[in-house]
């Protein structure tokens, strides 16, 4: 739980004016409501275990590193997208600190919920 509170900490510190409200600690995850309507929960065990889940109206988008997906550039890393397709984590690293991810993670979908600029850009590696 240390982690997720560092983790809060540091969301609200600096991502604070975006944040409809104080970020949420529970057991084994945090979750954060922004002002754009995407609520985000994460489940960070360690550098190479997580999963980052957000929500905008009925989309769900997740990322996380379940080792599945062998066919994918990023594995273990890839993204399921709100309408329910498989693709290459284009935002996080395996090993890199969970600050990092998280905060590559937020900036994106407080720009982009859906990530479609991501996901469907010429230059993105196919799925």
């Amino acid at each position: 739980m240390s982690m997720h509170l560092d983790l809060a900490t540091r969301i609200e510190e600096h991502f604070g004016e975006h944040l409809e409200r104080a970020v949420e600690l529970k057991l084994d995850a945090l979750i954060a409501h922004f002002s754009n309507g995407v609520s985000l929960e994460a489940r960070i065990a360690d550098p190479h275990a997580y999963a980052i889940t957000w929500a905008w109206g009925e989309a769900e988008l997740r990322i996380d590193t379940a080792p599945l997906h062998r066919d994918l550039a990023t594995f273990p890393n890839h993204l399921h997208s709100a309408d329910g397709s498989l693709h290459h984590d284009p935002l996080t690293l395996t090993g890199a600190a969970p600050w990092e991810n998280l905060q590559r993670v937020i900036v994106a979908i407080l720009a982009d919920p859906l990530l479609d600029r991501l996901t469907t850009s010429a230059g993105a590696p196919p799925t």
